[in-house]
């Protein structure tokens, strides 16, 4: 055992190189690693830099001695992905910096440092049965694809910048379509990890999943998509208000105008369906029904409108608030409402309430006291005259189970959302791209309105069909795509990738207490 440790510690004079470095060094390397892959993803979504980065990691963990110490690595590295990569995290904050500036740079921090535990966790967890070979490629790959659906998961869960998410722009993007997001993660490090072992035959095996994932993709890609029986014409609004605007004494009515003379624009026929986006109505809608037939109203005596509420319900004395999203009937009845199930933490409501509140801490949501409630989950929207859809809010289309609800299929998937919140440097971009996977994923065309940008309609292959980009106001007006028969995600979801997962860690964990049990018998 100890012979071959010391071959895979051999090799390339860089790798050789990397495996002799100090904890600091191996620190500071792994932080840069973890920046680089950052560019992985939107807006520079570089997948290149998959095979630079990763093959460092595996010689930097190859000089590890221990759990402890590969910890150490993990959280560095994730330290620079999280922290490069949502570094748009301090805009919410800025948008009322004399109330929540302050809270800025602690955002940041938490958030880079809080997310790389899970890495720091990845890479000990792997190093317990560290094996020389291909295999412990395989196995850091499989730990640490566990550990992201882990990070997805654990308490609200977070799996924003999935490794996945590289391919966003490239046929291997396909491939979410068989494995989902954390399949495609597994791969994705894989083949990154691989070339590291520095032997033709793991490089070969690279090569291979990435040729294969890029032509199963471009085969799919090149599928014609099926036709819509009736045509369906969907409008997207974008007013294009900015967050520290919005929300202005006087602005409320300004926002709502805006809407309406978008959503009216245009000659020629008026389109079945238009969108506005999330909290599109500052005031309560359903308490002023001058204002909510007037938005009926402006898109025409046959269109039917969805777009985003904010909502509340009484019991007695308290009140309960919610971020909806609900469809109007041409003569402007609410036909339907939509509750938003996962609302953000500290801007929609405060995870510990009462500990947040003796620490000082506010909600970024300062209009409703109490923050938003939750709704009960995902479902079907069916109303008359719209295909049946699945909505998801704003931050929502970031968890793949969101765009998955029991029972009846939709035909589409609706999205409103808000991303002033996020400024205008990645977040938006990484945002968009996450929903352009929901839409891959489950084989179904996605419609997005979005107060700022980026509002588009995608096709169900995950493909921009029309948009209207970030920092534009207007709107644009597209064919609805039709739907393409369920993918083998949208029925099996996560388990099979998971039980594969978890069957190449018990598997490389028995081959490595193997080929340590095997000297005691000789």
């Amino acid at each position: 055992m100890q012979d071959s440790l010391s071959r895979a510690r051999r090799g390339p004079g860089v790798a050789r190189a990397m495996r002799g470095l100090g904890a600091w060094r191996r620190a500071g390397l792994g932080l840069l690693a973890g920046v680089a892959l950052a560019g992985t993803q939107p807006p520079l979504s570089w997948p290149a830099l998959i095979f630079l980065a990763l093959p460092a990691l595996l010689w930097l963990m190859d000089g590890v001695r221990a759990p402890r110490g590969a910890f150490a690595l993990g959280w560095c590295v994730g330290v620079g992905y999280f922290g490069a990569g949502m570094f748009w995290i301090v805009d919410p904050f800025l948008v009322e910096p004399e109330v929540f500036g302050w809270l800025a740079p602690f955002a940041l921090v938490g958030m880079a440092g809080g997310m790389a535990l899970f890495w720091g966790w990845a890479f000990a967890l792997a190093r317990l049965f560290w094996h020389p070979g291909w295999s412990r490629a395989v196995l850091f790959a499989a730990v640490w694809a566990l550990v992201e659906f882990a990070r997805g998961h654990v308490l609200t869960g977070f799996p924003w910048a999935l490794p996945a998410y590289a391919w966003i722009d490239t046929p291997v993007a396909q491939v979410l379509s068989l494995t989902g997001p954390y399949g495609l993660t597994f791969l994705t490090l894989a083949a990154g990890l691989l070339p590291g072992v520095g032997r033709p035959a793991a490089v070969a095996g690279a090569v291979g999943l990435v040729v294969l994932g890029w032509g199963f993709g471009a085969w799919r890609l090149a599928e014609p998509l099926p036709v819509r029986a009736e045509p369906v014409r969907v409008r997207l609004v974008q007013p294009n208000m900015a967050q520290d605007e919005k929300w202005l004494p006087g602005r409320e009515e300004e926002f709502f105008r805006r809407h309406l003379a978008l959503s009216a624009d245009g000659a020629g026929p008026r389109p079945d369906v238009t969108i506005w986006s999330e909290t599109a109505v500052a005031f309560i809608l359903d308490r002023d029904p001058a204002a909510q037939a007037a938005a009926a109203a402006s898109v025409g005596p046959d269109g039917h409108l969805l777009l985003g509420i904010r909502r509340a319900e009484s019991a007695g004395e308290d009140w309960s608030w919610f971020n909806s999203l609900a469809a109007l009937a041409p003569d402007g009845t609410t036909e339907a409402v939509y509750d938003k199930a996962r609302l953000v933490p500290f801007g929609e409501y405060i995870p510990l309430k009462g500990l947040a509140a003796r620490l000082g801490i506010p909600a970024l949501t300062t209009l409703t006291r109490g923050g938003f409630t939750a709704g009960p989950g995902p479902r079907v929207v069916s109303v008359p005259g719209v295909p049946p859809f699945l909505p998801l809010i704003c931050y929502e289309a970031i968890f793949p189970a969101a765009a998955r609800a029991p029972g009846e299929r939709p035909d589409w998937l609706v999205q409103v959302t808000n991303d002033a919140w996020f400024g205008e440097a990645s977040g938006p971009y990484q945002h968009f791209a996450q929903a352009r996977a929901r839409a891959i994923e489950q084989g179904l065309p996605l419609a997005r309105a979005a107060n700022t940008g980026i509002s588009a309609m995608v096709d169900p292959k995950g493909r921009v069909v029309a948009e209207l980009g970030l920092g534009a106001q207007g709107h644009v007006d597209a064919p609805l795509p039709a739907p393409l028969p369920p993918t083998v995600y949208s029925r099996t979801g996560d388990i099979p990738v998971l039980l594969i997962l978890f069957t190449i860690y018990l598997l490389t964990a028995t081959v490595f207490v193997s080929g340590i049990l095997k000297p005691s018998h000789r």
